[in-house]
């Protein structure tokens, strides 16, 4: 016997994150959460204990240009509490990827913590394709500051905005 799960009428999902840049491993899971659930909604942090390669305004455009062609994708800024953002988007779930083990571990204190703050909000974790298990912003960004190649790593759109950043930064210093 075979049960089948039914996403709930309208359900909306936020799936939150830093995204600086967006990589692939993102866009895997941006895509497979776009198909489970009615809306969804990328939150992108403004982080202020982290010094992010784009803005938080960049980072916002640049996802909403690669993901353009998935009708109930909604991009926004956030700042605060994880929670108190899914409040104000109405949302029911939020949407965290796991690469690897390490991942789980921190994931799964954060989902119980946010858990506690608000019983209400379901966390579900996605494993991203394994493909992409290794791959993380930092080391993009690293990559890509030593000149490397990182089109395999990022949509092309975005691979071309994080050189042209980089160069800037270059020429600036």
């Amino acid at each position: 016997m075979c049960l089948s799960i039914e996403v709930n009428d309208m359900a909306t999902a936020v799936y939150p994150g830093s995204f600086d840049p967006v990589t692939l491993g993102h866009m895997d899971i941006i895509e497979r959460t776009a198909r489970m659930f009615d809306h969804v909604i990328i939150g992108v942090l403004q982080n202020n204990s982290k010094t992010p390669l784009f803005s938080v305004e960049e980072r916002v455009n640049m996802i909403k240009s690669i993901t353009s062609h998935l009708e109930n994708i909604e991009v926004r800024s956030f700042d605060g509490l994880l929670v108190d953002f899914v409040h104000q988007c109405r949302a029911d779930v939020i949407v965290r990827g796991l690469r690897a083990i390490t991942d789980f571990e921190y994931e799964l204190q954060m989902a119980q913590t946010n858990r506690v703050i608000a019983p209400e909000i379901d966390t579900i974790f996605l494993t991203t394709n394994l493909k992409y298990s290794y791959l993380s912003s930092s080391i993009v960004k690293e990559i890509a500051e030593y000149e490397g190649d990182i089109s395999e790593f990022l949509h092309p759109v975005i691979a071309a905005r994080v050189r042209e950043k980089l160069e800037e930064r270059r020429r600036l210093t």
